[in-house]
């Protein structure tokens, strides 16, 4: 089964054509490092609960639009070979490629994929 990077972040809305500017050149690195999909998707119904939810969890502000992202990849051990070639690549460096949010409030784990239909 395939192994999957997710990802939960809070973007300044008016920074969504850099988002989406930023997600293409790192969709292009992780699939030249082994990732067969990357998805990257713009908030559009998220509500926020009282107890739990998307922006609760990423503190998204008023000015600011949730995103859901993930990355497929065939196996866990293509993910962190790929995600260190990642980390290196120049296309990634932040002075070049500055991430167009705050990266410390950005949720994200590896998963195991149990059922897919």
């Amino acid at each position: 089964m395939d192994y999957v990077d997710g990802f939960v972040a809070a973007v300044p809305t008016r920074n969504k054509d850099a988002f989406v500017k930023h997600a293409r050149v790192a969709a292009q690195v992780l699939k030249e490092a082994g990732a067969t999909r990357v998805v990257e998707c713009w908030g559009d119904d998220v509500p926020a609960g009282l107890h739990t939810s998307f922006p609760l969890a990423v503190q998204c502000q008023d000015d600011e639009t949730v995103v859901f992202s993930w990355i497929v990849w065939p196996s866990r051990a293509v993910r962190d070979a790929g995600m260190d070639k990642m980390m290196n690549d120049p296309r990634m460096d932040p002075a070049s490629n500055p991430m167009p949010f705050d990266g410390k409030r950005c949720i994200f784990g590896g998963f195991q994929v149990l059922l897919e239909s």
